[in-house]
């Protein structure tokens, strides 16, 4: 299979070159029977993301927030995927991580929040709700009598 020019589609403007993602196959971890000693089923998919030339620079930031801990110092993202006990649909899943959390990234970033100050209603109401709280831990704490 040689995929050299293929382009896997994240947005109608982002996509990312197929030899852009290396794959490694290794054994899957937990229960899976005889299989599980023998077969690599599990994938390990790396992205040079802070390397892509296909990713803008916002989208490479925010991809290093949202990966935390899958983010190498080199700016390679490994995603690894082991549920299922065939390598090809370990390798798919994989993929769609990837897809997803570039997806994700790809978001532009919600607008910055503005402060408002409470209206004079709620701080009204927020003091009654505290003195009618207040009142019943006062009426609870009665006086102990032998």
């Amino acid at each position: 299979m040689f995929y050299e020019n293929r382009m896997i589609r994240i947005t109608p403007a982002i996509s990312i070159a197929e030899h852009e993602i290396k794959e490694a196959f290794l054994r899957a971890s937990g229960p899976g029977g005889q299989n599980v000693n023998k077969l690599e089923t599990a994938v390990q998919l790396r992205f040079a993301a802070m390397a892509s030339p296909n990713l803008p620079d916002a989208v490479k930031q925010r991809l290093v927030a949202l990966a935390g801990r899958r983010m190498t110092q080199d700016g390679v993202l490994i995603i690894t995927a082991e549920r299922h006990r065939m390598r090809e649909a370990n390798r798919e899943e994989a993929r769609q991580k990837l897809v997803l959390l570039l997806r994700k990234a790809a978001l532009p970033p919600p607008p910055p929040r503005k402060a408002t100050k409470p209206t004079a209603g709620s701080k009204v109401r927020r003091l009654e709700s505290k003195t009618r709280r207040g009142a019943v831990k006062r009426l609870r704490g009665g006086a102990i009598e032998d």
